[in-house]
């Protein structure tokens, strides 16, 4: 006697309608992903421009001027005199950070520049912060960059 059982599965029609399905979420998934991750590397680095800015200031109580550092404040301070904190190096691989141009006695501007995954932030694009408080970004619609 032999017993014949059928055999369960997927059809390809239905193989093919979850295939479908998972490349539509996906697809709608991505994008807000993307931005999502912008969005937590922009805040980041937004606070590392605070943090740098409050180093600069600190450094101003000592010499009285933006463009020195160093004992006897002897040294010209440029981006490369920055210190190295731990949100520099966190930020590494999505933005650079130093000033827009070496700071004078009494003005500096500090400048985060994005890169690697974030090249693609075109909404904010470089993000700013100088001596009077002033935060700014040079993208195409920066009035949320900040936030």
């Amino acid at each position: 006697m032999t017993h014949h059982t059928r055999q369960r599965g997927f059809t390809l029609i239905e193989l093919m309608i979850v295939v479908a399905i998972v490349g539509i979420l996906s697809a709608l998934a991505y994008p807000s992903y993307t931005s999502y991750m912008q969005k937590t590397r922009r805040g980041a680095a937004a606070s590392c421009l605070m943090e740098l800015s409050q180093w600069v200031e600190r450094n101003y109580t000592t010499c009285l001027a933006y463009d020195k550092t160093g004992a006897n404040c002897a040294t010209t301070l440029t981006s490369a005199a920055l210190p190295a904190l731990a949100c520099r190096a966190d930020s590494a691989g999505s933005y650079t950070f130093g000033f827009a141009a070496n700071p004078t006695a009494s003005a500096y501007q500090l400048n985060a520049v994005p890169g690697g995954g974030q090249a693609g932030d075109t909404k904010c694009a470089t993000l700013t912060l100088n001596n009077a408080g002033a935060k700014g970004a040079s993208g195409t619609t920066p009035a949320g960059c900040w936030r």
